[in-house]
């Protein structure tokens, strides 16, 4: 099992900035790639960005050029650093985290529980 725990969320002024962080602990040996996610009210779960164990990363269209993604593979922390942002950037935050299977329907996934980004005009 694995235990992620998000933290940085908060309320800040558009055109700030925020770094989220999130740990992940318990049997963390075999995680492939770790990801954040938004979801604003109404609206569908979103990927912002992600990042392999080989930290290849890719990035949602409304997010690229302002945030950006990286991760410690040693101390199992993935973070994500939010410049430039946007009252549209509003949404609770999601930390990802995948275990390859042998084939995709092995793959397990798992979830923090969300820290609350809340941008204002």
């Amino acid at each position: 099992q694995v235990q992620l725990v998000e933290s940085g969320g908060g309320l800040v002024q558009a055109g700030g900035s925020l770094r989220l962080s999130c740990a992940a602990s318990g049997s963390t040996f075999e995680i492939n790639a770790m990801a954040w996610y938004r979801q604003a009210p109404g609206k569908q779960r979103e990927l912002v960005a992600s990042i392999t164990s080989g930290d290849s990363t890719n990035y949602a269209d409304s997010v690229r050029g302002r945030f950006t993604i990286f991760r410690d593979n040693a101390k199992n922390t993935v973070s994500l650093q939010m410049n430039s942002l946007k009252p549209e950037d509003t949404a609770v935050y999601y930390c990802n985290a995948d275990k390859y299977g042998y084939i995709w329907s092995k793959t397990v996934h798992y979830w923090g529980q969300g820290t609350q980004v809340t941008v204002s005009s």
